[in-house]
């Protein structure tokens, strides 16, 4: 499934994606049931938040079942066209858990010592903006950023889980832009990484979450990142120098991973700061960033 979140008439209400089409959950599991001869109790099955719905077994179960009976030929009128909509970001996540350096070839772009662990940063909640924001660069930041990263979406409580079962944890994917401020990170004394990349807005993610069993296991995903239609980033997970399972793993062991929690797996090389010469977002910019088999999220610069 690719679980979305739109704005409906009376606020945001949850929807799957079926091609370019988007369907709304509760009344597709409603006309469902009716057909089927049931009570309708497409309210109580389905939740009205992203996080609710990932971590019940059976709501995710019945929103399977809305988005099959949408899906249908002669279901069309419970469909319509994805552009139709306003999207907004898939959920607001408890915390979000960045990983500094974690490609291969950003990590040599970058330079230091060699990292024996996951470097971690937070962003917050307060970060988020959906697909198609226009991000607004505070005035006083000249150097803003663009990174790339596959967002992993965890579904159930996780603490001192192993490797071996780490992705059994996973509800999904998403696509995510780590907008940073460099000039946090690197003109400073003391790098305040986390506050350069938690500012308003520095966290685009969607369009979807793609379901675990909609991705397949993450280890050869292609991510590519278009600035103004010029590609700057191409590379794939298996770059990762910390797999998936493996920051899955490192995290529980000194936290309780929540459903809704996100962890952002790091950006492969490209990124504006460690150009020659150097390449910062501007007003009027526009982003196109596509993981494989997860989706494509766009923004703005405003």
């Amino acid at each position: 499934m690719r679980l979305v979140t739109f704005e409906g008439s009376a606020g945001p209400v949850l929807g799957g994606m079926i091609g370019d089409s988007v369907v709304e959950l509760r009344p597709a599991l409603a006309a469902a049931m009716r057909t089927a001869g049931e009570a309708d109790t497409a309210a109580a099955a389905i939740p009205a938040e992203m996080v609710a719905l990932i971590a019940d077994e059976a709501a995710m179960v019945a929103a399977g079942r809305a988005l099959a009976f949408a899906a249908r030929a002669e279901n069309a009128s419970l469909r319509r066209p994805v552009g139709s909509v306003r999207l907004l970001a898939p959920l607001r996540p408890g915390k979000i858990l960045g990983i500094g350096r974690n490609y291969g070839d950003h990590a040599k772009e970058v330079g230091g010592p060699k990292l024996d662990l996951p470097r971690i940063f937070l962003k917050p909640a307060s970060s988020v903006v959906g697909p198609g924001a226009a991000v607004r660069i505070p005035p006083s930041v000249k150097k803003p950023d663009w990174e790339i990263e596959l967002a992993v979406v965890i579904g159930r409580t996780a603490k001192d889980v192993s490797e071996g079962t780490a992705l059994d944890y996973v509800a999904g994917y998403t696509v995510l832009d780590d907008v940073s401020a460099r000039e946090f990170q690197f003109d400073v004394p003391l790098a305040m990484t986390s506050f350069a990349k938690g500012m308003d807005g520095f966290c685009p993610m969607g369009p979807c979450i793609a379901t675990a069993d909609e991705v397949g296991e993450p280890w050869a995903l292609d991510l590519r990142c278009w600035l103004n239609g010029e590609e700057v980033q191409h590379g794939n997970t298996r770059d990762l120098i910390f797999p998936v399972p493996a920051l899955i793993a490192f995290l529980s062991r000194y936290m309780t991973l929540e459903p809704g929690d996100v962890i952002a797996t790091g950006t492969p090389s490209g990124v504006g700061h460690f150009r020659d010469p150097p390449r910062y977002l501007k007003p009027g910019d526009r982003l196109r960033m596509e993981v494989e088999r997860v989706g494509i999220l766009e923004h703005s610069i405003a």
